[in-house]
């Protein structure tokens, strides 16, 4: 195993063990807002133990975290970044559906990614070139002819309002086209999902580095392809990614193009 990787287990373990830990005393949870979204002292408290424990390892690389921002490092090639909650909504309502995301990116590229579903014990990780795995064992994304009988995970998007009549006609067009769809509050759950087969499609709006970095890589390492809304590989910068097997990615993008604004092709 990459010596990077453990690092990540060990980080992303830590957190999901101090989150899972804190609903033991609910009333401690503090609750604030955060732009569209919201923020608790749990958020903070798992992002400063996934800092530690990356820092004691690597104290020169770079840091891009959700809560506490940019932290340069002398080491400009490597950079870590980390979700601490992905779904802090679903875990501040008790709903059991929330990750701790961590990816690590050298010289621009995804090389390391680790997401921990602390509620099911559930760890997916990924290394570039070497497959993605679901608690060791080797995942393979689903290989649908087109997107008949297909379930799709998307989500509302919250954090991007203004995009909402574009997104729901987006929405309606392809929920003809499909079998079924998922909306769970969690992108990095989304896109190991879609590793892992249980769902065929992922597409979102308005992500940020973050809820994405680490999903896509094991995603893509197990056999899905990811793009931006325009079909290019921008979605990092752009927050918009459609994800699947060739065949279910190009008839998305291809409702994405007749029903979504201009706003939205980038």
């Amino acid at each position: 195993m990459h010596p990077m990787l453990n690092i990540a287990i060990r980080a992303v373990r830590k957190a999901g063990d101090h989150v899972i830990k804190s609903l033991e005393k609910p009333q401690s949870i503090e609750v604030a807002n955060k732009g569209n979204d919201v923020v608790t002292n749990i958020d903070h408290e798992a992002e400063a133990i996934i800092i530690e424990t990356i820092r004691k390892s690597y104290p020169d690389h770079c840091i891009l975290a959700a809560e506490s921002g940019t932290k340069e490092g002398r080491d400009k090639e490597c950079q870590w970044i980390i979700d601490p909650v992905d779904g802090t909504m679903n875990f501040v309502r008790g709903y059991p559906h929330y990750a701790i995301s961590i990816a690590l990116r050298m010289r621009g590229r995804t090389e390391i990614a680790a997401v921990y579903d602390p509620a099911r014990n559930e760890l997916f990780t990924a290394t570039r070139g070497a497959g993605a795995q679901l608690n060791s064992l080797r995942l393979r994304a689903s290989q649908p002819r087109d997107l008949t009988g297909t379930v799709l995970a998307t989500g509302l998007p919250f954090a991007a309002k203004q995009h909402a009549e574009s997104y729901l006609k987006i929405q309606n067009a392809l929920f003809v086209e499909c079998d079924d769809m998922r909306q769970s509050g969690c992108t990095a759950l989304d896109l190991c999902y879609l590793a892992a087969g249980r769902v065929d499609g992922v597409f979102k709006l308005g992500q940020k580095p973050w809820e994405l970095a680490a999903g896509e890589l094991i995603a893509r390492e197990a056999g899905a392809i990811c793009a931006d809304f325009t079909g290019n590989t921008n979605y990092l910068l752009s927050g918009n990614i459609v994800a699947g097997n060739a065949r279910v990615v190009k008839p998305m993008l291809a409702k994405i193009r007749e029903f979504g604004s201009d706003a939205l092709a980038k």
